[in-house]
């Protein structure tokens, strides 16, 4: 990945010497100083070690269990955003660790004679891999491509270094001495643009040298012809850039031409594309057949509405192995997300093994995910969780929110001049999600709802003044709605249901959408950001399961009719709650609404048909998936 940005005239190696960084000075001196954890610039984000070693484990780990020296030396490894190579580097040391580890465990002395001994006997008595053979084992397996010439050179010198250590101690006075015994990495840590390829200059003959420079196109067949032609690399690893290319920073470093060539070029959504999601097709595109791919992404990759082809794509073209959710990666707000993907044919054993760090992982079929309409990577706390999920998605009395009542998000205004007081005529009513509470209106603000003043999202004043309707709070880890009549305006806040069909109330769809139960399924498909701001997209509230209502049948139209009583009975009570002077009064009314809410998630439960084991499940267990956006 691009370098993060530097001191001129120097360059960090990220190695992996506890707590240190080897840096590049202008005179080509090497320095060792102390280095914090993680450090980030523009999309680069220093991968803590730990997560290093967990991809390698899963990736090279895998690939040379079972095979001898000879079958390990025609591996061919890759980070194609190596940055200063710590990807590289966990890589390579987990191949000289197995190496000396086989050789010790093979007949050691065997393997040291000869003219091109594998390990020696070190003076503390134990083996080592000689200085050659850790040559070998650095041009024969490592390979890696980045955009920034001088992380390029500092991911070489740091490989070097660890070509040195335990035959020269890793010093820097050793790299000087023996600097003409040291292999050309040249062929194996290049530098160009992993995304962009030759044909991103077909037909333009306006592009001048400095413009062909910054972009360095990067043909990956004609770099690495023998690899690519037997089909590509065994193992693609690594820590793609994080950069919005819809954001300033993006703007930055690609023009609408780069854009629109990646977005072509892969396939990519055209909403807010993204560098790691190209990074993740090239990376699938890379890895030949029975290799293995392991990135660590943002965890929106496996929710978000706009990487529903991408998803589809790794669902079909691999096994996906594992799915490890929220692995700390210091001073990163976003979540994270590592898959483990073997190339190649699906095999008739799909299970996948999805969990969040520290937690057990919970089985989950890949075909059941490429069922799904978007091809969600879902999270459950619990298999029993998975199972009520998918119990309550396969019920054939169900139907969606869209189905039953149209939906859409209030007006967009400046902040600014959404006031919490009025300060003049020209000012309306209007509501924001703090206005509202489950089954309340709480408060009101002011906003002179004039042109020069919206900044987008719904307009339409017939839309944003109808009565009834539902308000639904955006943000939060729980559903959080009410029933209006007023009229007023909501805000972006804010999303409103309204014109409801087939005979169904708001009201019960109310009651539905406030109880337990859709709370529940809420947070385990729908809630995103949970970790910073928690909220929920308007295409997963449109797909909120509501149970079919059949106002004909005289037994399905009392409970419809009893759910709308129930609601009514909440909505009072919460204005009565607000009115209540005394403790004594206040607490019989929250009484009577716990014991009204309680009738209303057990009137849902029957709704869905579930068991008295299920409804157990619901009350005992927070269904609960790692999010997205």
């Amino acid at each position: 990945m691009p370098a993060p940005k530097k001191k001129k005239g120097t360059a960090e190696v990220d190695e992996r010497f506890p707590g240190k960084v080897i840096r590049l000075s202008a005179g080509h001196r090497a320095v060792v100083e102390e280095r914090p954890e993680v450090k980030k610039a523009g999309g680069v984000y220093y991968t803590p070690t730990y997560i290093v070693d967990y991809i390698v484990k899963h990736t090279v780990g895998k690939l040379v269990d079972g095979k001898k020296p000879d079958q390990v030396a025609k591996l061919r490894i890759l980070d194609p955003a190596c940055g200063s190579g710590l990807f590289l580097l966990g890589a390579y040391q987990c191949l000289l660790d197995w190496h000396r580890d086989w050789y010790e465990n093979n007949d050691p002395g065997k393997h040291a004679r000869g003219r091109e001994p594998g390990i020696f006997r070190a003076p503390g008595g134990g083996w080592r891999l000689t200085r050659q053979q850790r040559k070998r084992i650095l041009l024969n397996n490592i390979y890696g491509v980045d955009i920034d010439p001088q992380a390029v050179e500092v991911a070489k010198l740091s490989l070097l270094l660890k070509v040195l250590e335990e035959t020269s101690g890793g010093t820097i006075r050793g790299l000087q001495m023996r600097e003409r015994a040291l292999p050309d990495l040249d062929g194996n840590i290049k530098c160009g643009n992993s995304l962009v390829g030759p044909d991103f200059f077909a037909g333009r003959f306006d592009c001048d040298e400095s413009e062909r420079l910054h972009i360095n196109a990067f043909d990956w067949s004609a770099e690495f012809p023998l690899i690519m032609k037997s089909g590509g690399f065994d193992a693609v690893i690594g820590n793609p850039p994080w950069v919005s290319l819809s954001g300033k920073f993006g703007a930055e470093i690609y023009s609408k031409e780069k854009i629109e060539y990646l977005t072509s070029r892969f396939g990519g959504n055209t909403y807010m594309p993204n560098m790691y999601e190209y990074f993740v097709s090239q990376g699938l595109t890379l890895t030949r057949k029975a290799g293995y791919f392991s990135f660590i992404v943002p965890d929106r990759l496996g929710f978000n509405g706009q990487f529903v082809k991408l998803r589809e794509r790794i669902l079909l073209e691999s096994n996906v192995i594992a799915l490890m959710y929220k692995a700390p990666f210091p001073k990163i707000v976003a979540d994270t997300l590592i898959f483990v993907l073997q190339k190649g044919d699906r095999s008739k054993h799909d299970a996948v093994l999805i969990s969040e760090y520290g937690r057990d992982a919970v089985e989950m079929s890949q075909d059941d995910m490429l069922r799904d309409p978007i091809h969600r990577f879902q999270y459950f706390e619990s298999a029993e969780a998975m199972r009520l999920i998918a119990k309550i998605e396969s019920l054939k009395a169900r139907t969606v929110i869209k189905d039953l009542c149209d939906s859409t998000s209030g007006f967009g205004g400046k902040s600014a001049l959404i006031r919490s007081t009025r300060s003049s005529e020209r000012q309306i009513p209007a509501l924001k999600g703090d206005s509202i509470g489950r089954y309340e209106l709480k408060k009101q603000y002011w906003f002179d709802f004039r042109k020069e003043n919206i900044t987008g999202r719904t307009t339409d004043t017939g839309k944003l003044g109808c009565s009834p309707k539902i308000l639904l709070r955006k943000t939060g880890d729980s559903i959080t709605a009410t029933y209006d009549e007023s009229g007023i305006f909501p805000e972006q806040s804010l999303y409103f249901l309204f014109n409801a069909r087939n005979r169904v109330s708001l009201k019960f769809i109310l009651g539905v959408l406030n109880s337990r139960l859709l709370t529940g399924y809420y947070r385990a498909k729908s809630l995103t950001n949970r970790e910073s701001i928690a909220q929920v997209k308007k295409n997963d509230l449109d797909e909120l399961p509501i149970p079919v209502m059949n106002l004909s049948n005289s037994h399905e139209r009392a409970h419809h009719e009893k759910m709308i009583k129930l609601v009514e009975q909440m909505l009072v009570l919460h204005e009565q709650l607000v009115a209540a002077k005394t403790g004594h009064e206040k607490n019989i009314l929250q009484r009577r609404i716990g014991a009204t809410d309680q009738q209303i998630d057990q009137l849902v439960y029957e709704l869905y048909s579930l068991t008295n084991e299920e409804i157990k499940i619901v009350e005992d267990v927070e269904l609960v998936r790692r999010s997205a956006e």
